[in-house]
């Protein structure tokens, strides 16, 4: 691209040429907003730098310069570099290009690997061989504690933003942007490190046992997951739901004015409290919730109570506690079968890999949370900083860090760049950007209309292929 086509585009560079949305499309679903990517685009980016090196797949020279490398934004949306973490599969024993794009990017549409001068390098390969080692006996996972413990201390002496004043909320704002880098360096290594001991399980189930689809029965059914428990809350709520004539006759009635009808039930007093103390401890979860601008279970109450309306339907046995221990089970025998047919030394690798599997996951779980829970706190003081000077909040969030004083100062002057800014937005949402480009993105005239992409419905039979993330059955009804 000649010229940006969003304000906050980064330059896509030569070195590196492959682009992809895999994976981060996930992570960044829609348009990213000004503030968000100028707030911490560049240190998510070097935060990926600092987990690479800490795995000894790659350093300093390995970058040339070129800045960003692994992770940008391009006409709005945020791609991953696929050039770079090939290098990194070149690196580590063991592993592909290949395999880092079914790992990583699931079905991609990139062309093949290409080898390059500099690609190989004993001495990145023997870093990442004693990461390999230390992952795989790995007892526990201090960092993560530390990073946990850390940002809990870190809100606690955040003011209530209700009552503070301009010059506190900056400082969290700023305060957070500090945090960012090394917080989120932490979970890109946990997330990496947690590839290891899968991609050890995944190699003796399909060469050694001759059965790849052990590996997610083997996944499944993790404890101590902090991702799961919001889950089990909102369960909860919806039993209180489903055993209330009063709270049912509430939700039957639809979830418009829903809150202020249920604060006007005194029958809905206990539910209100529950409901209450779930959002204090999961405000920060949500949809997109890495982009600052999209609302949380804590800002919209709204979005906890149609979770909750969905919840009260369905029938007892889809209890999350149920469904876990159902797959903790299968999970068991699964294990079991598959020492069954391991020789001896074979068995121990095996063991570490299944112990390092669970203990990674919880800890990427764990990292995201943690990292989720920063990022709230400083959405919180945007979204009061910008209250206080207009009618809409989210405003804040189309405009850059550099311009968030100069608009606080004078948000009229503001208006017909975030007027704009809004329409463009809106309008790259209507269109689906390519899920992989190479060199330069293409021009977002040439994209596919969301309206026009294929809609054609699947039949008895139709196979959907994709990247099991956990084995079972589910039967229900889809709403897209």
């Amino acid at each position: 691209m000649a010229e940006k086509t969003w304000v906050i585009d980064d330059r896509p560079n030569e070195r590196f040429p492959i682009w992809t949305r895999g994976n981060v499309g996930e992570v960044f679903p829609a348009v990213v907003s000004p503030l968000t990517w100028s707030l911490f685009g560049a240190d998510a980016e070097r935060g990926w730098r600092d987990a690479f090196a800490a795995f000894g797949a790659l350093s300093d020279d390995d970058y040339d310069d070129v800045f960003p490398a692994l992770v940008g934004v391009f006409g709005g949306y945020c791609y991953l570099n696929v050039s770079l973490h090939r290098v990194l599969a070149v690196r580590t024993p063991g592993l592909s290009p290949p395999d880092m794009d079914r790992a990583i990017f699931g079905e991609s549409e990139a062309p093949p690997y290409e080898p390059a001068p500099g690609d190989k390098k004993l001495k990145a390969t023997l870093k990442i061989a004693r990461t390999v080692a230390g992952t795989l006996f790995a007892k526990s996972l201090p960092q993560l504690d530390t990073d946990k413990a850390t940002v809990a201390e870190w809100v606690a002496r955040q003011p209530d933003p209700a009552t503070a004043d301009r010059a506190a909320l900056r400082r969290t704002i700023d305060e957070f942007r500090g945090l960012f880098r090394e917080l989120f360096g932490n979970h890109i290594l946990t997330t990496f490190r947690a590839t290891i001991p899968t991609g050890v399980l995944a190699d003796l189930c399909t060469n050694k046992l001759h059965d790849p689809g052990l590996v997610v029965r083997l996944l499944g059914g993790i404890g101590m997951v902090e991702s799961a428990e919001p889950a089990r809350r909102l369960w909860r709520l919806g039993r209180v739901v489903a055993g209330d004539a009063a709270l049912t006759e509430l939700f039957d009635a639809g979830l418009d004015d829903l809150p202020a009808r249920l604060f006007e039930e005194p029958a809905a007093a206990v539910f209100l409290a529950l409901l209450a103390d779930f959002r204090a401890e999961f405000g920060s979860r949500g949809p997109n919730e890495w982009e600052g601008s999209s609302p949380t279970w804590g800002t919209d109450i709204g979005l906890v109570l149609a979770a909750v309306g969905a919840m009260r339907r369905a029938e007892a046995d889809h209890d999350p506690d149920h469904q876990h221990a159902a797959l903790e089970a299968d999970r068991a025998a699964a294990t079991a079968k598959a020492r069954a047919g391991l020789k001896p030394l074979t068995r121990r690798q095996f063991d570490a890999a299944v112990r390092s599997a669970a203990l990674l996951s919880q800890g990427r779980e764990r990292s995201k949370t943690t990292v989720i829970r920063a990022l709230h706190t400083y959405r919180l003081a945007v979204l009061e900083l910008a209250g206080r000077a207009t009618d809409d909040p989210t405003d804040a969030f189309m405009v850059t860090v550099d311009e968030l004083d100069a608009f606080l100062d004078d948000p009229a002057s503001f208006a017909e760049t975030i007027a704009e800014r809004r329409a463009q937005r809106d309008r790259l949402a209507l269109l689906d950007p390519p899920f992989v480009f190479i060199g330069t993105q293409p021009d977002p005239e040439t994209w596919t209309s969301r309206a026009g992409l294929p809609s054609d419905r699947a039949a008895v039979g139709t196979v959907l292929h994709g990247i099991a993330g956990c084995p079972g059955v589910a039967r229900g009804r889809a709403r897209v």
